[in-house]
């Protein structure tokens, strides 16, 4: 809700345009990656898990939903770094509670439910926004952001009961480390490298949102009803990673996660490039949007799913917040220079900028090719 809300809030609201919106998604997103390399060795003490993830849910949701009583941008700023540092900060947590529950020629499966999850929830999201705004206006409709918040960070303490009585009790209490070393010598450098470079082409949503409602104003249309296309139009990006998540999963089990990834890559050029060329044509627009939705459903269950298979249950955690700390660092880059480039140059610079990272990632898919499959560790169910 707040997602697809934040764009027009800044810039009818508060008068600010893309930079700041740019430099706020960024910034959250490099302090989302901070807070995920720490969770990692934190969930790796699974009876730590649940009170990470819990805890982690119900701060996002007060963050975000505060939002909705700001008046100047810094407020927003701040807001949205607090309730993406909590989102960082469970992300290890709940990610281990995955593999706990699923068995481990499953794992493609569990993260491709689990992104298809997320992204149901966004599709949701955007409608209730795109129905509250009008009646309610946009500051009432992020304050109301909190319920389903809260209604998370219960669903996720169940589930985190169900996961510890499928580890069992004998698994010993670990040590607080990264493990940067051993991470190494299991070969997460090379996964890490085309995930780098995708991430510095994974813009933040927000700016497809507010480039589809400039799009849509300038031919004719007035602000309003721009917006409420252009969510729409986002909802639409959801129910295409929703579904390809599931896809994914089953891909990245039965084939090869490598595949998964590239091939999201591969769509994300697509849907930046009509972006970039600013077609005015909802239709148009409607392609982008299911396009980057598939890229983005295809590449996260691949990159979660390459982390899980290729480390033994004792290093997990911690790959999970190496690999959140790259996907946020990457995604700072991405946000706030496209962000700069649109300011100072054009859209179409900016967004032929991200399709050019997203091609190099397609091109150095092949370091994902796993040099073994871990087995299972004796907790897995």
């Amino acid at each position: 809700m707040v997602t697809s809300l934040l764009p027009t809030f800044l810039a009818s609201t508060l008068h600010s345009g893309p930079a700041a919106l740019g430099a706020i998604d960024g910034v959250a997103d490099a302090l989302t990656g901070i807070t995920k390399l720490a969770g990692g060795p934190l969930a790796n003490d699974p009876t730590r898990r649940a009170r990470l993830a819990s805890s982690g849910y119900l701060g996002t949701a007060i963050a975000t939903a505060a939002i909705g009583l700001t008046t100047a941008v810094w407020q927003v700023a701040i807001l949205r770094g607090l309730a993406w540092m909590s989102r960082g900060i469970r992300s290890p947590a709940r990610d281990m509670l995955l593999t706990s529950l699923a068995r481990h020629d499953a794992y493609g499966r569990a993260f491709g439910v689990e992104r298809a999850g997320d992204n149901a929830g966004a599709i949701i999201g955007p409608l209730l926004a795109a129905g509250l705004v009008g009646v309610l206006g946009a500051r009432h409709t992020i304050l109301l952001a909190f319920i389903p918040g809260v209604l998370a960070a219960v669903a996720i303490t169940i589930a985190a009961r169900e996961a510890k009585r499928a580890v069992g009790s004998d698994v010993g209490k670990r040590t607080l480390s990264l493990n940067l070393r051993e991470l190494r010598h299991a070969g997460m450098a090379r996964v890490l490298a085309p995930v780098a470079l995708f991430e510095l082409g994974n813009v933040a949503t927000t700016l497809l949102i507010l480039r589809a409602t400039g799009l849509l104003h300038t031919s004719g249309r007035s602000l309003t009803a721009a917006t409420s296309l252009a969510i729409l139009l986002f909802v639409a990006h959801n129910v295409a990673a929703t579904a390809t998540a599931l896809v994914a999963g089953q891909l990245a089990d039965r084939m090869s996660a490598r595949g998964v990834f590239a091939a999201g890559g591969v769509v994300y050029v697509g849907g930046y490039l009509i972006f970039a060329f600013g077609s005015h044509a909802w239709p148009v627009l409607l392609l982008a949007f299911v396009l980057a939705g598939v890229g983005i459903g295809f590449a996260e269950t691949a990159e979660s799913t390459v982390v899980a298979r290729g480390l033994p249950d004792h290093l997990r955690s911690n790959g999970f917040g190496v690999l959140g700390l790259t996907q946020a660092l990457g995604d700072l880059g991405s946000t706030v220079i496209a962000g700069v480039l649109w300011s100072l140059v054009s859209p179409t610079v900016a967004f032929a900028y991200l399709a050019a990272w997203m091609f190099a990632s397609v091109v150095a898919s092949g370091l994902l090719r796993p040099r073994h499959d871990t087995p299972p560790s004796t907790g897995a169910k």
